[in-house]
């Protein structure tokens, strides 16, 4: 039987001694869940206890955790799962992925929350086209929008252009009522939703009736040149072979998003 080992992490002050501990001891319930030793937090002193590896992969992970506390953000319990998902079962650094801060708005930050997310983002960063693949709800479109956010704003490029196949079969809009973008509206409401969680809706509205940020259904994309643009297509996965053919010529292509068959 492996001999029981204790170690002391002294904290910088009661404010993050709060953070680690969660309310109710929330996030503490979480940590000894996951990291396989006793956890014991007097006052600012966090003591762990349990076999010599154990506490070696905990103080490990803590560290980590606390250099994301002492950074400012917020710290909540699905975060800290998070956290410990990327130290423990993965060779990423937590505070790599929290530290990766890529739009800022009403002191609000954007930025990936896992591991792969950090590595989407990044391949964003590094290449000219880049295809994100997932399940609904990973962040492919609201991380893809936040660099397209972060690269207008600091002069990376001049416009942003934003498109997904408005209906799945042969994307007839006439059927709707009102102007071309009333009729698209509906179909672009998950890119909308992001732009408004990362600007104010003045500033939006005012960039896209100067046409420096673009919404438009991939059908009236054919032909066009899109020169220091960053791009997504969105919903990739419901396009024919034919409707991938309408992407537009752009040497600034950023982003392809989405699921491709």
């Amino acid at each position: 039987m492996a001999q029981a080992v204790r170690t002391v992490i002294e904290l910088d002050s009661n404010n993050v001694a709060l953070a680690l501990a969660g309310e109710q001891d929330a996030h503490l319930k979480i940590l000894e869940a996951r990291l396989d030793c006793g956890l014991t937090l007097r006052g600012d002193v966090l003591i762990l206890e349990g076999s010599e590896d154990a506490v070696a992969k905990a103080r490990a992970a803590l560290e980590e955790l606390l250099t994301v506390i002492r950074s400012g953000r917020p710290i909540t319990p699905s975060i800290v799962e998070s956290l410990m998902d990327i130290a423990v079962n993965s060779s990423g650094k937590p505070s790599e992925v929290y530290g990766d801060v890529v739009w800022t708005h009403r002191g609000r930050q954007v930025g990936p929350r896992t591991l792969n997310q950090k590595l989407y983002v990044d391949a964003i960063r590094r290449q000219t086209i880049t295809f994100g693949i997932g399940p609904a709800g990973t962040g492919k479109t609201y991380l893809a929008t936040a660099m397209a956010v972060n690269a207008f704003f600091s002069k990376q490029v001049g416009r942003i252009i934003l498109t997904r196949p408005a209906v799945e079969a042969g994307e007839s809009l006439g059927f709707l009522p009102g102007t071309v973008s009333e009729k698209v509206d509906p179909y672009f409401r998950p890119l909308f939703d992001a732009l408004y969680d990362m600007m104010d809706g003045e500033k939006l509205a005012a960039l896209i009736e100067k046409g420096e940020i673009e919404v438009a259904p991939l059908a009236f994309m054919r032909g066009r040149t899109l020169n220091d643009s960053f791009i997504i297509l969105d919903e990739a996965q419901n396009t024919s072979p034919e409707q991938m053919k309408m992407i537009p010529d752009a040497p600034g292509l950023r982003l392809q998003d989405g699921r491709h068959r």
